[in-house]
């Protein structure tokens, strides 16, 4: 399991999520205002961060941006009641890795540490920049927000698309099966999915990846491949 720090200021959920991800199996420490969470991050090594953006003394957003200097890798998931598609687009491209509001269910949030740092642990996503192999120089893949640049050009991506990019692009050379992508998906969102939505997501990529020198095979019976066009 991994060491978690939850920076949030309301007394009554900082200490219900303590519980909660302690009871998962976690590390778990916590700190009240952002200025505490600068000293404790300084101090400790910790897998990911919880993080409030309506801090005392040092805002969220500044503790967030503070972070991505110094640990530019380190996964951070925003909890907060700002629920405007401007604040989402805001701490994502500020550097958080993921980003639910308030009120949450348990066990969305659970799951949702766990693909953190399971994305975490990806090849793709290790490094500190962008992520590419001598295998495919052609694509990049942005560890922290969906996007990839195909031969240095940005390609936005879906949530979805960027999922399924990563777990293709971690198994390069390797067939991925249709049950791989579904327990993958199943455990980053509590969003159903269509049983034809991985032909849709497939054709989507294979498009996007157009001129990366990088091709999505159908291997029949199996289940798909990236490999060198």
């Amino acid at each position: 399991m991994a060491h978690l720090l939850i920076v949030e200021d309301d007394d009554l959920l900082r200490d219900g999520l303590t519980d909660l991800l302690r009871q998962d199996g976690h590390t778990v420490d916590n700190c009240a205002d952002g200025l505490v969470a600068q000293t404790w991050l300084n101090e400790h090594a910790v897998d990911a961060v919880l993080l409030d953006l309506g801090l005392p003394k040092l805002d969220g957003m500044s503790l967030l941006t503070w972070i991505r200097q110094r640990f530019e890798s380190l996964p951070v998931m925003i909890l907060t009641a700002r629920d405007s598609v401007d604040d989402r687009v805001e701490g994502l491209v500020a550097g958080a890795d993921d980003y639910l509001t308030k009120p949450f269910d348990n066990a969305e949030l659970t799951a949702r540490v766990q693909a953190l740092l399971r994305r975490a642990r990806l090849p793709a996503v290790q490094a500190d920049k962008r992520s590419t192999t001598d295998a495919a120089p052609g694509l990049e893949i942005d560890p922290a927000i969906p996007r990839a640049w195909i031969n240095g050009q940005a390609t936005d991506l879906t949530q979805r698309e960027w999922e399924l990019l990563g777990l293709l692009y971690q198994r390069l050379n390797q067939v991925v099966s249709r049950d791989d992508v579904a327990a993958a998906w199943q455990s980053e969102s509590a969003e159903p999915t269509a049983s034809n939505a991985l032909e849709v997501y497939i054709h989507r990529l294979r498009r996007k990846l157009n001129g990366s020198g990088l091709n999505i095979r159908n291997v029949r019976g199996l289940g798909y491949m990236l490999e060198p066009a």
